[in-house]
């Protein structure tokens, strides 16, 4: 069994519960991915499955990558990601992956997407500083404040939390659950919400750290 998928964010919405409670959702159109190679442990030391999602025109495509996506006979795709797989002996090269046969309501999962970028930013807006006073003639309002010492470390440490670029990074927001699934749309409901923006490439895998019962 393949342990995740590709699929483009949508968007949130909401639905309701049989219980009448509103559930705040995020869609997003799961596959079909088509598998485009298998690495397993006597080849590549580890069993995996390799799928591409989101067609894409070949004459944008450079010739290596189309050459090592002709195999599957699908076209070419703008998205490639690898995904743990077990029984690799029930994939080909060519066949699609759709959202049921992975996924089922209910399930835990991991998203991983690329954050929204909101540019340079500064300390209180980044790191949630808290500032000064507004008022009474304070000259220190939205600044970071001191850095360090001139005396010692006489520098600034690495990975001082200051103003820079915010967003725009790989981002996983782990044990969410499934709340719907629609194969007949490709579509899967998560619980909440997910990185990315609207129509951005996601990763959905099995929860890697979903909570005992």
């Amino acid at each position: 069994m393949i342990q995740g998928i590709l699929g483009k964010k949508l968007g949130m919405t909401q639905i309701f519960a049989s219980d009448g409670r509103r559930v705040p959702v995020t869609v997003i159109e799961a596959g079909p991915c088509v598998v485009l190679q298998k690495k397993t442990v006597d080849t590549d030391g580890y069993d995996a499955v390799q799928l591409g999602f989101d067609n894409k025109a070949a004459h944008r495509v450079s010739k290596p990558a189309m050459g090592h996506m002709k195999a599957a006979g699908k076209g070419a795709f703008s998205a490639l990601r690898e995904f743990s797989a077990s029984n690799l002996d029930d994939y080909a090269v060519g066949d699609e992956v759709t959202c049921e046969q992975v996924f089922n309501i209910g399930d835990v999962v991991d998203v991983t997407g690329t954050s929204k970028g909101k540019g340079f930013q500064g300390v209180i807006k980044r790191w949630n500083f808290s500032g000064g006073r507004m008022s009474h003639g304070s000259k220190f309002h939205r600044q970071p404040g001191a850095i360090g010492c001139s005396a010692w470390p006489s520098r600034v440490f690495k990975g001082k939390k200051m103003a820079g670029q915010m967003g725009n990074e790989r981002v996983t927001t782990q044990n969410l659950a499934i709340v719907d699934v629609r194969p007949e749309e490709n579509l899967i409901l998560i619980k909440g919400a997910v990185p990315g923006s609207r129509h951005s490439v996601v990763m959905i895998r099995h929860g890697v750290k979903v909570p005992q019962a």
